[in-house]
């Protein structure tokens, strides 16, 4: 199986511009999640997919295999799909060009999962308080017993209807409860892929704004890697100022 990572480095964002570019410690964003990715066994390419000349750049001076992209794109999936439609490949793993401390180890995990007829692998962890159950920023998975997705959502899936309110006092939820948060590392089979950014967006991607639900409206399968690795993501000027703390 050759299997690709892309890394999707949009400069543009409405809550920390520039963001990938940011210097930690001597090294970009951006480059710090590459380096994280050539620790990854069985990965054949790494791609960095821009949509920006100063990224290219700047991308240039550690790296080859950078790829030009379209501004146009309307979420990293399309930007992924446009890379995907470019290349000869089976597998390829999204990983977020702005989570510079993402664990090879879950990487491999989400490679290890995918299998034929599987569209899409993704990962998610233990939910342990409720107040994180009743997040809509959290998002939630309910898996069948073959650890794959049945459905997505913000709401608190599946809501435990007699017990939450004794739960919510402690803000805990026993040991014994398996609810999942969706962790947002992807793997697409690269068909499912190109199919997927072929179809209009459907009603329960845009009621709850997942686009992983357009896969699952059309009936293909997302396969689920549970983890305890969860990801360190820059999304504001706090994020930025944890992660240089974390260099120290």
């Amino acid at each position: 199986m050759h299997t690709t990572i892309v890394i999707p480095a949009r400069l543009n964002s409405s809550r920390l511009p520039n963001k990938i570019l940011l210097d930690l410690k001597g090294k970009s964003v951006v480059q710090r999640v590459y380096e994280q990715c050539l620790k990854v066994r069985g990965v054949n390419t790494i791609i960095i997919a821009v949509d920006d000349d100063k990224v290219l750049s700047h991308c240039k001076q550690f790296m080859e295999s950078v790829m030009m992209t379209s501004k146009s794109h309307q979420s990293g999936t399309d930007r992924i799909a446009e890379v995907a439609r470019q290349m000869e490949t089976d597998f390829i793993v999204n990983v977020q060009g702005d989570e510079p401390f993402i664990d090879p180890n879950l990487i491999e995990d989400i490679i290890a999962g995918y299998q034929k007829g599987i569209a899409v692998v993704s990962g998610m962890f233990r939910i342990k308080e409720v107040s994180e159950l009743l997040n809509p920023n959290a998002v939630k998975v309910v898996i069948d017993k073959n650890n794959e997705a049945l459905y997505f959502s913000r709401a608190p899936i599946p809501y435990y209807r007699d017990e939450m309110i004794a739960w919510q006092a402690e803000d805990k939820l026993p040991e014994e409860v398996n609810v999942y948060r969706h962790l947002g590392i992807y793997g697409y089979d690269k068909e499912a892929l190109i199919r997927f950014s072929s179809l209009p967006q459907t009603t329960l991607e845009i009621a709850e704004k997942l686009e992983q639900l357009r896969f699952l409206e059309n009936g293909d399968r997302i396969k689920m890697v549970e983890t305890d690795k969860a990801t360190v993501g820059i999304d504001t000027e706090e994020d930025y100022k944890a992660a240089l703390a974390l260099l120290k």
